[in-house]
């Protein structure tokens, strides 16, 4: 198929389901987030981005998710107060 059908595509059925136009690699990138927040690893994510080293995956998706920022505060604040305790 070529580059320009699946383009053309994605635009047809985000103008269907009345949604903005989005650039096609954002369903790529919304997919890494939504790992991220269901727990996968960085290197599963890297090896299925087909990134060349984890650091660019994590450089480039891992500062993103807020769920990701809160859960693993909570996890800390936990991890706290058993060593405290």
């Amino acid at each position: 198929m070529p580059k320009s059908s699946l383009f053309n595509l994605f635009s047809r059925i985000l103008k269907k389901a009345e949604l903005p136009s989005l650039p096609i690699h954002s369903t790529r990138h919304t997919h890494a987030v939504l790992q991220l927040e269901a727990g996968a690893s960085m290197k599963y994510i890297q090896e299925r981005l087909g990134h060349g080293s984890m650091q660019i995956t994590a450089y480039v998706y891992s500062h993103i998710s807020k769920k990701n920022e809160h859960d693993t505060m909570g996890k800390f604040e936990e991890h706290m107060k058993n060593v405290l305790e």
